[in-house]
């Protein structure tokens, strides 16, 4: 952003005054009018500051009684007000910041560009108080640390304002927040296509683990997938998925006759585990390695298996949550989730999708999605293995081309069906994901 600042093709006068005229407009809509209500403005040196007064001037023209303090010589308490507007600093401050108390502390407050004192890559507390607004408007693109850490709790609501910023296209390949707009509706076929046009290998379940490869083989079905093939072992006990065709290892499959492979669910991690995950990499096919799978990695035989794929660009997607990247990659991730991402993937040389709220999908050349449909209540046993299924389905269904965006549009989705499933519930069960996938797969 700040890049995209020092381009822009206007004169900066003309852009606050654009700003201004967002938030005046916002303040309208959250006060319910203008007229005689009362404002106060906290602004800051900065062009956020120059926002928020831009913003007074419109106000009191349309009759509103606006009161703009200095965010750097302002008095302890501000007076008593029908709104609040947080102009102080946005997301150029890198230091703690305590803001004066507000008069009225049930009244709403409307931040500008991003609340103070949050910080814009992480949405992390610099180390002061943050005013919770009731509503954000951020200018040209969205910013980090309005959807992580503390972001969504004190941002309320948030619009982007268009004030004639040049965000290009290829900020918007670089990193993007993934939207219902961009998901794809899975292809209808034709009359000639059969179960084998979109078909999927799943490599999944150990002993007591059958649960898991049936998650994962069902929700791959119901993503794209339209056949089904389950390599587990015979100590996996019943699976419950009756519509896969089920072998035991060592796996003797034609490679040819699949799209994608997932695998990993329920495998374990013990030797047998890592020969089987081996085993599935060697036929080179699109792969989405998750939950013990990941732990796998840094065996002899997996890890020369995964460098034969890489060296001939067969793609590989890894899923992990924080302590699966710890395992993976030897670094947990820090604030910056995105930058944790990017480096993942660059490092391992897959597309890397980091679980969390939100989920940042990146691949190796850096470019990332965003993925903020979903909640903590996906953080329950079994919700990762309908994920990997899920990826897999999209694979069967879509080819790996625009891979990046296949994996996006299957969190997305996943995040869609637990929100479809539980409404406002406090526990969330794989199967209930499950069931709602019918509901929100275009």
């Amino acid at each position: 952003m700040a890049e995209i600042d020092a381009a822009a093709p206007e004169p900066v006068d003309v852009l606050i005054e654009r700003a201004g005229a967002a938030v005046a407009e916002a303040a309208a809509e959250v006060m319910g009018g203008r007229f005689g209500r009362r404002v106060v403005v906290l602004a800051g040196p900065g062009n956020n500051g120059a926002d928020g007064r831009a913003a007074a001037r419109r106000l009191r023209r349309r009759g509103a009684r606006v009161r703009v303090f200095s965010a750097t010589d302002a008095p302890e308490t501000l007076p008593a007000a029908d709104l609040y507007v947080d102009a102080a600093f946005g997301t150029g401050l890198s230091r703690p910041y305590t803001p004066p108390r507000r008069g009225q502390p049930d009244a709403p407050v409307l931040a500008v560009d991003i609340p103070s004192g949050l910080d814009g890559l992480t949405g992390e507390s610099l180390g002061g108080p943050v005013w919770p607004a009731r509503r954000t408007v951020t200018f040209a693109a969205l910013k980090p640390g309005l959807l992580f850490g503390e972001g969504p709790a004190v941002c309320g609501e948030t619009t982007v304002a268009d004030i004639g910023l040049a965000v290009g296209d290829d900020d918007g390949d670089a990193c993007g927040l993934l939207t219902e707009a961009d998901i794809e509706p899975l292809p209808a076929g034709t009359g000639a296509t059969h179960k084998w046009h979109s078909a999927a290998l799943v490599v999944a379940g150990s002993p007591g683990m059958g649960g898991a490869a049936a998650l994962a083989c069902e929700a791959a079905v119901r993503s794209g997938a339209r056949m089904i093939h389950l390599s587990t072992s015979a100590e996996a006990g019943t699976v419950s998925f009756l519509e896969a065709v089920r072998s035991e290892p060592p796996l003797a499959v034609d490679a040819d006759r699949f799209d994608v492979c997932a695998a990993g669910p329920g495998l374990g991690t013990g030797e047998q585990a890592a020969k089987r995950l081996a085993d599935a990499l060697a036929l080179e096919l699109p792969t989405v390695i998750d939950a013990d799978g990941l732990r796998l990695l840094d065996d002899p035989a997996v890890a020369a298996a995964m460098d034969r794929c890489l060296s001939r660009s067969v793609p590989v997607v890894l899923t992990p949550h924080d302590a699966e990247l710890e395992a993976a990659t030897g670094s947990r991730p820090g604030p910056d989730r995105i930058a944790a991402a990017r480096a993942a993937a660059a490092q391992t040389q897959a597309v890397v999708l980091l679980k969390g709220g939100p989920t940042v999908v990146a691949d190796p050349h850096g470019r990332a999605r965003i993925v903020s449909s979903g909640d903590s209540r996906l953080a329950s046993a079994g919700t990762g293995d309908v994920l990997t299924g899920m990826i897999a389905g999209r694979l069967a269904a879509f080819g790996s081309p625009r891979l990046l965006h296949r994996v996006a549009e299957a969190a997305h989705l996943h995040g869609r069906a637990a929100a479809s499933a539980a409404g406002e519930a406090a526990r969330l069960l794989a199967s209930d994901v499950l069931d709602a996938l019918r509901t929100v797969t275009p």
